[in-house]
């Protein structure tokens, strides 16, 4: 009889979850295609077209404002910092998931520890670095300074899917003839594929979400990306271009949280392992 009362309760709390995650992107979904007129007019429902949908908000967006080159700079920036990020956190990972003893337990907490610290307190010496390089309001400075958020997270999150690999086959391949190196890319490195497609669409979605450096490091429109652009774009004193910068949010947004759905299981795998490893 309990099981049968709880059912109802079960159900209606994952209703509600449903529709709390949904409904925001939905409502930005529709905004998109609504005329002015609509959007702006009291009491008209915000989730029904009381007029014809329109695309004019959607071609703004793509002709008249530099949203294309926003783009073009994010993903160059996310594909460079995705590379720099795999090409460190990989070996990283891999070393300290050999690594025995007492150094070797706390490394994955200490790295962890790293990603915790706030961008608010490095921005200001970061920004000194940046300058003093000479990559001031250029992509090639956040290139530069994303991946120190996205290394010590990705290591962390690559200690666990390592430390799940036994040693006994690093070893076992060894004696067959196999070099350090042949072992870790045959027999290791497949292991982990699925905590490093994790780590790029983390790498890949910090490096479109970070704001604040972006902000700091880069104040030409040429060399701005999503996070920075949008807002400078769309945003002009106290006008609001709402359908357009929904359209920009959900241009970003929808492709993400595809890719978030496909790799869930791999995340929580990864922070399973990461934490059972740490321990």
């Amino acid at each position: 009889m309990r099981t049968a009362a709880r059912q109802p309760l079960f159900y209606a709390a994952i209703t509600l979850l449903v529709l709390f995650t949904t409904l925001p992107v939905l409502y930005a979904v529709i905004t998109i295609f609504k005329r002015e007129s609509e959007l702006y007019r009291f009491g008209s429902n915000p989730f029904l077209y009381e007029t014809s949908p329109t695309l004019d908000h959607l071609i703004y967006l793509f002709t008249d404002t530099a949203f294309p080159t926003f783009a073009m700079n994010s993903l160059i920036i996310g594909l460079l910092v995705v590379a720099i990020t795999v090409a460190l956190a990989v070996p990283a990972a891999y070393a300290l998931a050999r690594l025995t003893g007492h150094w070797g337990e706390r490394s994955g907490m200490a790295i962890f520890l790293v990603y915790l610290i706030p961008p608010t307190l490095l921005f200001i010496p970061l920004f000194r670095i940046v300058v003093a390089l000479g990559l001031a309001n250029t992509i090639w400075s956040l290139v530069l300074v994303l991946p120190t958020i996205t290394i010590p997270f990705c290591t962390w999150l690559l200690l666990g899917f390592f430390r799940s690999v036994p040693p006994q086959l690093d070893e076992a391949a060894l004696l067959d003839g196999c070099t350090r190196l042949q072992a870790f890319w045959k027999v290791v490195l497949p292991q982990a594929l699925p905590g490093i497609g994790a780590c790029i669409v983390f790498a890949f979605s910090l490096s479109l979400s970070n704001y604040i450096y972006a902000v700091t490091f880069v104040s030409e429109s040429a060399a701005r990306n999503i996070s920075a652009g949008v807002p400078t774009e769309l945003i002009r004193g106290d006008v609001y271009f709402w359908p357009s910068l929904m359209a920009a949010t959900t241009v970003v947004a929808i492709p993400l949280g595809i890719a978030y759905g496909l790799l869930f299981d791999y995340l929580v795998r990864g922070f399973q392992s990461a934490g059972a490893g740490g321990e």
